[in-house]
């Protein structure tokens, strides 16, 4: 890496192209063009190479989630890296993990590697969101970050367009994409290395654990985020291949027409989240996801088909767009010291349940796979719930609507 260090306020007089908003847009590049074309590939792969089930699927989301519960360790680890080294580090392993999958073709080798991808990806998005959190100043930060999703959004649209285009035509093989996938991101990351310099945010942040009651509602809405996410991840792709026989480049054309939308909206969303606040777009997010697990269920108890459940796929990728708005939320209310320590205390709390879930509802998916979205949708009820309870002005002092009223802005 660039030797030079720089504060924010002299990376404003670099060029545009390296400035810290750019680094963050070249590792929101890198990281999906890694893990999404694995993403892309992984229900048929473990299917058709492996033979795996819903049992087995569970298992590997299972051991997958595990480094993200342990997200904490990222305290330890910045005593001795800075954030910024630590990011491309944990991007660096995500991409090798991904280049290196088609090699271990065996459920051992599956999940052996990708426990190890799993590591870079869920160590990258901590400290990435530390980053963006210091490096984005706060009148900006939610259009900054629908843009930030946006660009994640088209590098993955490239990464899939070219797996629609290229995968019969040139009967590709698995192990011929994750390298190109793998080497790509890596590319990238070798140019973040050399291009940037260390960027010194002007509040050094705490090296040790924080847990503070204030930010209770933040920490509860982490927690419900990774257990109705669970859902979504593991079982809504693995439905369209199981059920209605989805091959890679069909899979990886409903990936794309989801990514197309988020480059479209998520910049709009958020605008959304700017003029309406965080309660709001919560709330939105959690009353759509309701009724998309609602119907996720009754595309198995009454056969609704393959079209209706290939739009709410869709349709339940943009509500979980919107969950930006709760690194915005915690923007507002957080000191900024807390704000690394703090995204690794989260990022554990939305593991606990991400960690437990999938191997169990790989069991109850073989009995019953409606009952797997019905809970999903009780879990989407509660998050609502807890949304509501965020005030209208977050901020230090305010941090719930149950918390002591402090004078807010004019509307």
């Amino acid at each position: 890496m660039n030797a030079r260090s720089v504060t924010l306020d002299e990376a404003k007089t670099l060029p545009l192209w390296r400035q810290p908003v750019a680094l963050l847009v070249v590792m929101a590049a890198a990281m999906p063009i890694a893990f999404a074309t694995w993403n892309a590939l992984l229900n048929n792969f473990v299917i058709e190479v492996a033979g795996f089930t819903g049992v087995e699927i569970g298992w590997l989301h299972t051991i997958r989630e595990i480094p993200g519960f342990l997200a904490i360790a990222v305290i330890i680890m910045i005593m001795f890296l800075r954030e910024q080294a630590l990011a491309l580090i944990a991007l660096a392993l995500l991409a090798v993990a991904t280049a290196v999958t088609a090699w271990f073709p065996s459920l051992g080798g599956i999940l052996t590697i990708t426990m190890l991808s799993s590591i870079g990806f869920h160590y990258y998005e901590t400290v990435n969101q530390s980053l963006q959190l210091q490096w984005i100043e706060r009148d900006r930060a939610p259009q900054v970050l629908g843009w930030l999703v946006a660009v994640g959004s088209a590098a993955s649209l490239l990464a899939y367009g070219l797996l629609v285009v290229t995968w019969k035509t040139f009967d590709l093989s698995y192990n011929f994409v994750y390298l190109a996938a793998g080497g790509v991101s890596l590319a990238l990351v070798a140019f973040a290395i050399l291009a940037y310099p260390r960027f010194e945010s002007p509040e050094p942040q705490l090296k040790t654990f924080v847990l503070r009651r204030r930010y209770w509602l933040y920490y509860a809405l982490q927690f419900m985020s990774g257990a109705r996410r669970q859902i979504f991840v593991v079982f809504a792709a693995f439905m369209m291949v199981e059920r209605f026989g989805f091959e890679v480049h069909e899979v990886t054309a409903l990936f794309m027409i989801n990514f197309l939308a988020n480059m479209l909206f998520a910049p709009l969303m958020g605008k959304a989240v700017g003029r309406w606040g965080e309660r709001n777009a919560l709330m939105f997010e959690y009353a759509g996801l309701i009724l998309v697990f609602l119907a996720y269920g009754g595309i198995y108890h009454f056969g609704w088909g393959v079209a209706l459940a290939a739009a709410l796929y869709v349709i339940d990728h943009l509500f979980f767009s919107l969950a930006f708005a709760m690194k915005t939320y915690f923007q507002k209310i957080a000191d900024v010291p807390d704000i690394a320590p703090t995204a690794a205390v989260a990022f554990t709390i939305n593991h606990i349940a991400a960690v437990a879930l999938p191997a169990f509802l790989g069991y109850l998916w073989v009995t019953s796979p409606g009952a797997v979205f019905g809970l999903a949708a009780a879990m989407a009820m509660l998050s609502l719930a807890l949304a509501s309870l965020i005030p209208r002005h977050p901020d230090k002092g305010n941090e719930t609507t149950l918390a002591a009223r402090v004078p807010a802005p004019a509307e």
